[in-house]
């Protein structure tokens, strides 16, 4: 066994998984009597196959986040120890300039259809207004 294998932290976690599985078994248990007895139904036979399911399943990601950290490191490792790309100096070439920020976009006036409703005129007046006045807050 490697050095730090049992730390407290582990034994404590492979102490509660197990305790988990054994309550879990022990209801399991309980819905067999409840299935077998007069009253008993299919749900406690459902229940019979789902407990044992639910008491390993701390165990299952225990195992799982292992095995992730396991492979964080890995990807880790092979980042930090790969080599920078070459950049374009190194290959004879002039680098690539740089790319210029996008100019802000004049506000456009938004265009009013000559509407034949007064009523639906005056409303796009009304936000033509707003429309600028945010222009001019922003």
């Amino acid at each position: 066994m490697p050095a730090g294998f049992l730390t407290p932290r582990r034994l404590t976690i492979g102490v509660l998984c197990l305790i988990s599985l054994i309550v879990c078994c022990g209801l399991a248990w309980w819905q067999w009597n409840r299935f077998e007895s007069a009253t008993g139904t299919f749900q406690n036979l459902g229940y019979v196959l789902q407990w044992p399911l639910f008491g390993l399943f701390p165990a299952f990601m225990v195992m799982r986040i292992r095995k992730l950290r396991r492979e964080a490191a890995a990807a880790d490792q092979a980042a930090a120890s790969a080599k920078p790309a070459p950049r374009p100096e190194q290959w004879g070439q002039r680098p690539v300039a740089d790319v210029p920020k996008p100019r802000p976009a004049t506000p456009a006036a938004p265009v009013v259809p000559q509407d034949e409703d007064e009523e639906l005129a005056a409303y796009n007046r009304y936000l033509a207004e707003l429309y600028q006045r945010d222009q001019q807050e922003s």
